[in-house]
């Protein structure tokens, strides 16, 4: 560590765990204080900063900790990220969630804390930031960007659907683990004989549905681009299972799938601070619905279903070596950036190069999947045309 403090860089994550993130903070770690900077962790994304007292008798330590390498060294190789996350929403923070010592000005039912959060990271000696996350937690880091603090961003999301990049950490984990899982579960249904209907993330973008099924973890699969026909569905994983020695189908279903004539399904009403209802539920629709409309294909007679929702499972756990690597570089990226003074960045992957694009494409435009370039609509299925010079995980918004 150098002996003279060229300055403070903090990290946060937000939004939903991925494998990932605390190669990413370990990474960010330890070059920064190669460098000669000082380096802090803010605890539970955007939540520790907003509930951080400025006193030095109060206890913050579930709002900022000091990071050294002993203790990144240690969660490094680990998933998941040890520094905690929320999803917090710093610019429309709900009266219930705000902290107690400063509900005296903040009565709004919506109430926008930017100053309070510009004022904490200045009481921290804060001089740049690096928040990780997913487009929400990072479309906030747009809004300090603006307000003029120096922030330097790294993409993360299991769906892959960060704007900008072609690579968000935690997406080939969810990859690896899905067509795992599927291949695991396949045996089950060739038992039976049983279509076997998995469940897989993916609210607005179907890419983690997609790459599986392109590398033939499953028949079919339905995303959120794309309003499924049931029907059409059915048929095809009928023909799908006849053409099987062991006369089993499957299917994936992004979360946010939606049928013909539908909308997407939701656990509640209840909404999280970015406006998002939980998701949940489509997985059990289709597989009732294939189940009914099956015996019109199969000469009058029902076909059986297996119905798993593989959730949690394929975001938990260690990170595979995709998720080892790029964060790393993710975390070089970003520190050679701040020494160069450069700022209001997004550090990425493009075309299988590292790069960096303005922040703002965060909040300019989305990621989904080109469903004429990569979407066969009338077999519910990839499109396996000539993959030349497409990025390694072949579907990107551009």
């Amino acid at each position: 560590m150098a002996k003279k403090i060229k300055g403070t860089i903090a990290i946060m994550t937000g939004g939903g765990d991925v494998p990932g993130l605390n190669p990413a903070i370990r990474a960010i770690t330890i070059r920064a204080r190669r460098e000669g900077f000082k380096v802090i962790g803010l605890r539970r994304g955007w939540a520790g900063i907003v509930e951080l007292i400025q006193d030095e008798k109060a206890d913050n330590s579930n709002n900022f900790t000091v990071l050294t390498q002993i203790i990144v060294n240690r969660a490094g190789r680990t998933g998941g990220t040890f520094l905690h996350s929320s999803r917090t929403r710093p610019s429309h923070l709900p009266k219930t969630n705000v902290p107690d010592h400063h509900k005296d000005k903040y009565q709004d039912d919506y109430n926008d804390m930017t100053k309070v959060v510009l004022s904490n990271l200045a009481y921290l000696g804060i001089d740049y930031l690096i928040p990780i996350g997913g487009d929400d937690t990072l479309s906030y880091a747009v809004r300090l960007y603006q307000e003029g603090f120096k922030v330097v961003a790294i993409p993360k999301t299991m769906d892959n659907d960060v704007p900008g990049t072609d690579y968000c950490i935690g997406f080939s984990t969810c990859i690896t683990r899905t067509i795992n899982m599927t291949n695991t579960l396949r045996t089950s249904a060739g038992s039976h004989e049983r279509f076997l209907i998995l469940e897989v993330f993916g609210r607005y973008a179907g890419f983690t549905a997609m790459l599986p099924t392109m590398a033939g973890a499953a028949n079919r699969c339905v995303i959120p681009e794309y309003k499924f026909d049931i029907e059409k569905l059915t048929e095809n994983l009928v023909r799908d299972r006849y053409d099987n020695p062991s006369n089993y189908s499957v299917v994936l279903v992004s979360e946010g799938a939606m049928f013909k004539g539908g909308e997407m399904v939701f656990k509640d009403a209840k909404k999280d601070q970015f406006g998002h209802a939980k998701l949940g539920g489509i997985g059990e629709l289709v597989s009732e619905n294939l189940k009914d409309f099956s015996s019109k294909f199969n000469n009058g007679k029902k076909i059986n279903v297996i119905n798993q929702k593989l959730g949690y499972l394929v975001r938990g756990g260690d990170p595979d070596a995709v998720d080892s690597i790029v964060p790393m570089a993710y975390g070089n990226l970003a520190l050679d950036l701040i020494l160069k003074g450069v700022h209001g960045r997004l550090v990425v992957l493009k075309n299988g190069r590292y790069d960096n694009v303005p922040i703002d494409v965060v909040v300019g435009k989305s990621k989904l999947v080109n469903i004429k370039k990569f979407y066969n609509t009338e077999r519910l299925r990839p499109y396996y045309n000539s993959f030349e010079m497409n990025p390694m995980f072949i579907m990107t918004s551009e």
